[in-house]
C-alpha cells in the first residue's frame, strides 16, 4: 500500500470506523464481482458508510484525492453498474448499513427510506403500516432502494403503478463535491423549476450517490387473483392483453409472457414448482389485485378467459385457487434467470418495444437467429404488459455455452438492430452498466449523448462517479 493510499484509507477510518473500511483481499472480494460473474474488479477498499454525513464526508476526502467511488447497494446489478473496474484505483462505497425507515406519513401516503434498505425490506415497511409499496422484482431480498432508483428499476407492477421513477417524490443526493442536495419532499405537484430528482434516478451513480428517498404508497391490495394461459402465438398474447385490459381496468397489475422454452427451462430446475399446462409455445401469467375484500375478481377473470378461449386467443388456463398456488405460478417466472445461470452463460438482452410492435419483432428475430446461428434457443419472457422482454439467447444443444459466449457481439446486433427498428429502446430496465456502454454509442443519437455527457462534467467535473458506466 502506498503511503498516499494510506492516508487515504487512514481518513476513510476516521470517518465511518476502522471496520467498516475493508482491505483484506478475502473481505472485499465479494464486493468486486457482480452477480452475473461476468466483470471482476479491484479496489483500494471497500467503505461502509452509516450515515448521509459519512457519506458526505468520504465523497469530499475522495474528491481531494482525486480517487473514483463506485457506490454499490445489494450487487445485484445485471449490466456491471456497481463493479469497479480492473485499475484498483477506486473504493466501493456500500450503502448496506444505511436501511433506516425514517419516517412514514400515513395521511400522505408516503414513506421517507434510506437507500441501503433492501426492496423486500422496504415492502414490510408500508405492509406494517397499513399501506403498500408496490415495485417488486425477483431480487427483491437482495437488491436495495439505492440500486432500484439507480438504474430506474422496473419489475412485474409496472403496468399499474409505474417504473421506479414514478414511484419517488423526493430525494437526497450526495454531489461529487460532497455537498448534499436534500430534496425529500413528499409533495405530488412541485413546479417550482427542474425537477432534478429526475437527473439522479435512472443514472446509475454517476451523478450523484443516493442517500434517501421518499416513496410513494398506495392503499393495500386485499383481493388478488393469479392465472396462467395458454397461447399459440406472441399475437394471442397481446390479443388476451388487451382483452384482460378492458374486463379488468386499472386493476390489472401484472402481465408476463413466457415462452414455452423458459417455463420448462423453470420447471426443469425447479420440479418442485407445478406445471400445469405442459406443452405449449407461449404463456401469459397475469394478476388482479383490488384493494375491497370481496371484490368478485375469480368470477371477472374466468368470464375474460372463458371468452378469450371461444374467441381462440388462449389455448387452455388455470386460476390459482390458493395464495400457495398463485405464489407457485410466480416462482416459475421468477427463477428462469436462476434456472438460466444453472445452464451456463447466455446472451441476455433486456429491451424495450411498443407493444403492438412486440409480435412482429419476435417473429423477425427468431428467424434472423436462427439464420445466422443455427439451433440457438431463444429463452424469452418478460413484461408484455409495459413492452418489455427479456429476450435471451443461449447456445444450441452440445455447444459449450462459454464458446457460444465468444458470439455476443453478433447476436446483439442481430437483436438491437431490430430493436432500433421498431423504436425500442436496448435497455429496459437494468441500466447500461458497463456491459451496453458501446451499445448505447452505437444506438443513442450523438445529440442524445452530448447532452449526457455534458451533464455528466457538469455535476462530476473530475469523473470520480462510478467512472467507466454509462458515457
Amino acid at each position: 500500500m502506498t503511503d498516499a493510499n494510506a492516508t487515504l484509507v487512514d481518513d476513510l477510518a476516521a470517518i465511518v470506523g476502522a471496520s467498516h473500511v475493508l482491505t483484506d483481499a478475502s473481505a472485499i472480494e465479494p464486493y468486486l464481482i457482480d452477480c452475473r460473474d461476468r466483470f471482476h474488479g479491484r479496489a483500494r477498499a471497500i467503505v461502509r458508510p452509516a450515515t448521509t454525513a459519512e457519506v458526505a464526508k468520504v465523497v469530499r476526502a475522495c474528491a481531494h484525492a482525486r480517487v473514483p467511488i463506485v457506490p454499490q447497494g445489494g450487487n445485484t446489478s445485471m449490466c456491471g453498474g456497481a463493479t469497479p473496474d480492473a485499475t484498483g484505483e477506486a473504493i466501493v462505497l456500500s450503502l448496506v448499513r444505511m436501511k433506516a425507515v425514517r419516517a412514514t406519513d400515513a395521511a400522505n401516503k408516503t414513506m421517507t427510506v434510506e437507500a441501503g434498505i433492501t426492496l423486500h425490506d422496504a415492502q414490510q415497511a408500508a405492509q406494517e403500516a397499513g399501506m403498500f409499496f408496490p415495485l417488486s422484482l425477483a431480487s427483491e431480498g437482495t437488491c436495495t432502494i439505492g440500486g432500484n432508483l439507480s438504474t430506474n428499476a422496473g419489475g412485474t407492477a409496472v403496468l399499474r403503478y409505474g417504473n421506479a421513477r414514478e414511484l419517488v417524490l423526493g430525494i437526497e443526493v450526495v454531489l461529487a463535491d460532497g455537498r448534499v442536495l436534500d430534496a425529500l419532499r413528499g409533495l405530488r405537484k412541485d413546479n417550482s423549476g427542474y425537477d432534478l430528482k429526475q437527473l439522479f434516478i435512472g443514472s446509475e451513480g454517476t451523478l450523484g450517490i443516493v442517500t434517501a428517498a421518499v416513496l410513494k404508497l398506495f392503499a393495500a391490495p386485499h383481493t388478488r387473483v393469479t392465472a396462467l394461459a395458454a397461447v399459440e402465438s406472441v399475437d394471442d398474447a397481446v390479443a388476451l392483453l388487451r382483452a384482460m385490459q378492458q374486463a379488468a381496468g386499472d386493476r390489472l397489475t401484472g402481465f408476463e409472457l413466457l415462452s414455452g422454452v423458459a417455463l420448462s427451462l423453470s420447471h426443469r430446475h425447479h420440479p418442485e414448482l407445478p406445471d400445469p399446462l405442459p406443452g405449449h409455445p407461449w404463456y401469459a401469467l397475469l394478476q388482479i389485485d383490488d384493494t375491497q375484500a370481496h371484490a368478485a375478481l375469480t368470477e371477472l377473470v374466468e368470464t375474460a378467459l372463458s371468452r378469450a378461449v371461444e374467441d381462440g386467443i388462449v389455448v387452455d388456463a388455470t386460476i390459482a385457487q390458493s395464495q400457495e398456488q398463485a405464489r407457485k405460478l410466480w416462482a416459475l417466472r421468477e427463477n428462469v434467470s436462476e434456472a438460466q445461470r444453472r445452464e451456463g452463460p447466455n446472451i441476455k438482452h433486456d429491451i424495450s418495444l411498443p407493444i403492438s410492435a412486440i409480435a412482429t419483432f419476435c417473429r423477425d428475430t427468431a428467424r434472423a437467429i436462427d439464420d445466422a446461428f443455427a439451433g440457438a434457443r431463444l429463452v424469452v419472457f418478460g413484461h408484455l404488459g409495459d413492452g418489455n422482454l427479456h429476450y435471451n439467447v443461449a447456445a444450441p444443444e452440445g455447444v459449450p455455452a462459454r464458446e457460444f459466449m465468444q458470439r455476443a457481439d453478433a447476436v446483439n446486433r442481430v437483436v438491437h438492430d431490430r430493436v432500433a427498428a421498431a423504436g425500442g429502446s436496448i435497455s429496459a430496465e437494468h441500466g447500461i452498466g458497463q456491459l451496453k456502454r458501446d451499445e448505447l454509442a452505437h444506438y443513442r443519437d450523438p445529440l442524445d449523448l452530448e447532452l449526457m455527457r455534458r451533464i455528466k462534467s457538469a455535476l462530476d467535473p473530475q469523473h470520480l462517479l462510478n467512472p467507466g458506466k454509462v458515457v
